[in-house]
């Protein structure tokens, strides 16, 4: 008996030359982890808050149940910084991102192109800087030793989970401005989340 698996997609990049193919399949891969880790983080910050919640509800009516966790606001915001970076690259590839397209509507198939290919080398360029800054931002701590004041976590590390989610972005970035150039699909719609009816 045959079984029949069902056809994987056809890669949006398909009519990109080889390298350029595996190399936007590679990006494109690692904009549905970032958005997977980025859902993590918001889940796993959702899950501190709701534990910071209870404890201090339980610590009302039980006196050896300590008032608070001591590190839920700290790491709470690492986890929404890095919520907010992970989520960035899956976003811009489905075309999740705010844009005004009052422009693009307006113009020609050629210069809409050119606009694309212009705003998203622009949107690289930027986040290339960002991602440096970032880099030697979180290498600077690292070399310094610097620890944050109420849990004593190495600040290095925080810093550098950002760093490699504003990479992502830049990549993506990337990938969109040589899709432009090529004319091949800018959005992949088919990894947006799936209406709730």
């Amino acid at each position: 008996m045959v079984s029949v698996s069902p056809a994987a997609p056809q890669s949006l990049n398909a009519a990109a030359p080889a390298p350029l193919r595996i190399l936007l399949d590679g990006i494109d891969r690692l904009g549905r982890l970032d958005g997977w880790i980025g859902g993590g983080c918001l889940l796993t910050l959702t899950l501190l808050m709701l534990c910071e919640v209870a404890t201090r509800f339980l610590s009302n009516f039980l006196p050896f149940f300590p008032p608070t966790i001591s590190i839920a606001w700290e790491y709470s915001s690492y986890l929404m910084a890095a919520s907010f970076t992970f989520g960035a690259a899956m976003t811009l590839r489905v075309g999740g991102h705010i844009r005004v397209v009052l422009l693009l509507k307006n113009v020609p198939p050629p210069v809409q192109r050119a606009i694309e290919i212009l705003s998203a080398s622009a949107g690289f360029a930027f986040m290339a800087f960002l991602t440096s800054s970032m880099a030697k931002f979180a290498f600077s701590a690292y070399v310094r030793g610097q620890v944050s004041t109420s849990s004593d976590t190495p600040l290095w590390f925080p810093e550098a989970v950002v760093t490699f989610g504003m990479l992502l972005l830049t990549l993506q970035f990337l990938a969109r401005a040589i899709q432009a150039v090529l004319g091949l699909p800018l959005e992949d719609h088919r990894m947006k989340a799936s209406p709730v009816e």
